[in-house]
C-alpha cells in the first residue's frame, strides 16, 4: 500500500530509531502479547497509527511481516495471523 509521502519519512524514521537503540522504548517496538517472538513495529503520523509485524531472526535481523493501518482500538485477530503465517513460512524456507 502506497503511503504518503509524512507516513512514509515517519515509517523509515521509526526504521532508524530502531536499529540505532540498543533499547527500543514500547512506544516504537513491542512485543504481542502470547506470541512466540512477535513483535509489532508502531508508527504513529499525526491521527494515522500504522503497526507494522516483525520477527527477530538470529538476534539482530529484524524480519517485517505485514503492516496496516489500526483504526480500531483492538489489533485484528487475521493480521496476528497473517504475521505467524509469515514468520512460520520464513523460519521452514530457511532449514
Amino acid at each position: 500500500m502506497k503511503q504518503r509521502d509524512k507516513v512514509q519519512d515517519k515509517i523509515i524514521w521509526t526504521f532508524d530509531l530502531i536499529e540505532d537503540l540498543q533499547r527500543v522504548p514500547e512506544t516504537y517496538l513491542k512485543h504481542i502479547e502470547n506470541t512466540e517472538g512477535l513483535f509489532e513495529i508502531r508508527v504513529q503520523s499525526g491521527s494515522d497509527i500504522f503497526r507494522i509485524f516483525c520477527f527477530f531472526d538470529q538476534g539482530q535481523l529484524i524480519v517485517l511481516a505485514n503492516g496496516f493501518e489500526k483504526k480500531t482500538q483492538k489489533t485484528p485477530k487475521k493480521e496476528i495471523e497473517k504475521a505467524f503465517k509469515i514468520k512460520t513460512e520464513y523460519e521452514k524456507e530457511k532449514k
